[in-house]
């Protein structure tokens, strides 16, 4: 007869896989973000016309930085409901919607694609309500620290947009040895 798990042994192994899973989603996350060079710094992004609403460069990272924390706790939760109905389903939507929150930073400071990156958000978006959706049928808290991010896309889905607005016609950047131009059209 198999003993079911006692409490502490649940914890344990929630631990278990948040160890792995929170500092892999906070990698990930960086990473996306290094290999884009974001926010000041980026000479294209430096010369884009800013919304009133854009928050101070550091507010993006402190963000991100928790969101991402977040992300991984949850998904962890799921990672630790083996047996449960859905689980596969769900764990992979998380991975789409990762893989699609990923793509962001290099489509819009890398690519310059601004209203690429806005479709691509509104994409994250509907992944990520879908994954909370699914996260909620099996653990309610995992789809609890879901909200926040989703808050957070919303809000960045107007950022974009409002980027977009100000700069119609984009901007481009012709970089040279020791000379940076900066083409507003």
């Amino acid at each position: 007869m198999a003993e079911l798990a006692s409490p502490k042994q649940l914890r344990t192994a929630y631990l278990r896989w948040a160890l792995i899973a929170v500092p892999a989603t906070v990698l990930l996350g960086t990473l996306s973000g290094t290999v884009a060079n974001p926010g000041q710094g980026n000479p294209w992004f430096d010369a884009l016309n800013k919304p009133a609403l854009m928050p101070p460069g550091w507010v993006f990272g402190a963000t991100w930085s928790v969101l991402y924390i977040l992300m991984g706790l949850s998904v962890a939760l799921i990672l630790n409901a083996r047996g449960a109905k859905g689980r596969g389903v769900a764990l992979t939507l998380f991975l789409i919607q990762l893989a699609f929150n990923l793509a962001w930073s290099p489509v819009f400071f890398a690519m310059h694609q601004i209203m690429t990156a806005f479709a691509l958000i509104v994409a994250i978006f509907l992944w990520a309500s879908a994954t909370t959706i699914a996260f909620r049928k099996i653990r309610p808290l995992a789809a609890w620290l879901m909200l926040p991010y989703l808050a957070w896309l919303m809000f960045a889905a107007v950022l974009n947009w409002q980027v977009h607005e100000l700069n119609p016609r984009g901007v481009t950047v012709i970089q040279s040895v020791g000379d940076t131009r900066i083409i507003i059209e």
